[in-house]
């Protein structure tokens, strides 16, 4: 029979009928967790890229595929994508300062030195460059298995600012920098920078610029559509990070201060 929302205690008095709460997991979750935020957990990509992956077909729950949004997993089930195993994993945020003559990857068939030579003996965890910086160019570099925080440092949308520190092979003129700012057409469109200037007034082949934008080799190819060449190139600062007393070549962990600030987004 279908309870009423009232019951009659002592004396036939009515009162508010309260439902029994549910037992809950001796691990402490009452509901699970959402699949998408499970498999970004593991380090594998963002919850929005999980999303993808579930509706098509690529991730199995206890052996079963999951295509529909809103699944919950809980301790003891096993998650895999493609068959692989996935598994939560302690999250970790190296600071590198990448020297020159290192790609940004983490393998390399033609036996070149990476990014990942560098920091090795760091962790045990797989983590991944947040970004890219070419094999020449030095500087603030980020590396972790954090999905999601990856999503937000790369995408567009969220305009994490960099400056970078760039030598050229001559005297960068005022005309070019008012053009730098107002923008230039290359060839996947327009583009500007947000902030230029001489770091040293004296030497005007040192040149000082903030942006946005991830676009690949973006600073060189400004450079190069206004006919100058790019003799170093150094990232200095990166969503709030810089490599303050660091060493080229040498890394360190982020302090919870530093996560923390790029998680809530202080640091554009």
């Amino acid at each position: 029979m279908k309870k009423s929302r009232y019951d009659t205690g002592k004396g036939g008095q009515k009162r508010p009928y309260v439902r029994q709460k549910e037992n809950r997991s001796h691990t402490g979750e009452e509901t699970g967790v959402r699949l998408n935020k499970y498999i970004a957990h593991t380090g594998l990509c963002s919850r929005r890229d999980a999303d993808e992956l579930i509706k098509a077909g690529k991730i199995s729950v206890n052996g079963k595929t999951v295509t529909e949004m809103g699944v919950k997993v809980v301790r003891g089930d096993v998650v895999k994508c493609q068959e692989k195993v996935l598994r939560k994993e302690n999250k970790v945020y190296i600071l590198l300062n990448k020297p020159r003559d290192y790609i940004t990857t983490m393998e390399d068939n033609k036996n070149r030195k990476t990014v990942y030579d560098l920091i090795r003996k760091a962790c045990s965890e797989r983590v991944y460059p947040v970004g890219r910086l070419d094999r020449n160019t030095t500087g603030v570099l980020l590396l972790t298995n954090d999905g999601e925080l990856t999503k937000i440092l790369t995408h567009p949308r969220y305009n994490k600012k960099k400056i970078y520190h760039a030598f050229l092979d001559k005297d960068l003129t005022r005309n070019d920098m008012e053009k730098m700012v107002e923008g230039l057409i290359l060839d996947d469109g327009l583009f500007n920078v947000d902030a230029v200037a001489y770091p040293k007034p004296e030497d005007k082949k040192q040149v000082g610029l903030e942006i946005h934008s991830g676009r690949n080799r973006i600073v060189r190819r400004i450079f190069e559509q206004l006919g100058y060449n790019v003799e170093k190139l150094d990232r200095v600062f990166f969503a709030g990070l810089t490599k303050k007393g660091l060493s080229r070549g040498k890394w360190r962990f982020l302090s919870q201060k530093e996560i923390a600030i790029l998680k809530v987004g202080s640091y554009k």
